[in-house]
């Protein structure tokens, strides 16, 4: 190795990061790679789904700042950088139909402006592998979805400088890989729930399998399976410190961490653009840059 390993993870809101990929992040950090998560916006209209801390006058009314110091504790946890591109968060949008998305929002930016945004801070940091989430977003969040948007702008845009100027964007860089997150994949979903029902244990996943078979969901291609599992501990401690977005007694923490790291001790990605040649499947993010960096 000549050169330093870089990966950057594109999220849509602070604990984004902590719940798609987080001991893939944490695995890398303790190898020496630097890891820096974008969070594309503030996370304000994020619902406070610990019923804890529902109702609290205090959250409700600072919940911006309650979320960038809960970012800050996960960060730390997770050994990463982070910054954030700045965007206001659009929020779920919900009912039928569905109400118009509130003016000043990340979801209406214009994707090339936005996009320009993380261009510069691909060009500052210089990664050599990208994640971000597939054209769905993961699940059909507005945000998540403009934050593929943009990723997809950005990953190409940074090495073009006629399209964004160095004298605005930086000094071009080409990124060699991007991946798609793809934690949340029946696979893995299924082989824990089978695994709990034959130990007698009750499983959190069997309506998550329902609304699956309900919305016909299209299976993703997983070419990267990331063992991991040594860090699965430091991923839920991350997650828990976005106590206004994780009920630490909900369905997140029901599988006992042996049975975890028994039956699924990998994290998935799916390649979606390659500049260096690599072979199918893969067990690394640096696969076909780490001999030709």
């Amino acid at each position: 190795m000549t050169e330093q390993l870089r990966l950057m993870a594109v999220h849509a809101h602070p604990d984004d990061e902590s719940s798609k990929g987080a001991a893939t992040m944490a695995k890398y950090v303790s190898e020496g790679v630097d890891v820096l998560v974008v969070t594309c916006t503030g996370g304000e209209r994020g619902s406070i789904l610990n019923p804890k801390l529902q109702g609290d006058a205090y959250i409700e009314k600072n919940i911006h700042e309650v979320r960038k110091k809960e970012m800050d504790e996960a960060r730390e946890i997770l050994g990463v950088q982070q910054e954030w591109l700045g965007f206001v968060d659009s929020g779920l949008p919900e009912g039928d139909p569905l109400p118009p998305l509130p003016e000043g929002c990340f979801a209406l930016e214009d994707p090339e402006l936005a996009a320009g945004r993380l261009v510069a801070k691909i060009r500052a940091f210089r990664p050599q592998v990208i994640t971000t989430y597939d054209e769905n977003g993961g699940y059909p969040h507005p945000d998540h979805i403009m934050t593929h948007t943009i990723s997809m702008i950005a990953f190409d845009g940074a090495a073009d400088a006629e399209r964004f100027p160095e004298d605005e964007f930086g000094p071009v860089w080409t990124p060699r890989k991007l991946y798609y997150n793809q934690g949340f994949n029946r696979p893995r979903t299924v082989a824990l729930h089978e695994a709990l029902l034959a130990r007698g244990l009750e499983s959190p996943y069997g309506d998550w399998l329902k609304r699956w078979e309900e919305f016909e969901r299209v299976e993703r291609t997983l070419t990267t399976h990331i063992p991991c599992d040594d860090f699965f501990e430091i991923r839920d401690k991350a997650l828990i410190a976005h106590a206004t977005q994780i009920d630490p007694e909900g369905g997140w923490f029901r599988v006992p961490m042996d049975v975890q790291r028994e039956v699924w001790p990998t994290e998935e990605y799916e390649l979606a653009k390659s500049l260096v040649d690599t072979s199918l499947p893969e067990s690394d993010l640096f696969a076909g840059i780490r001999d030709n960096a």
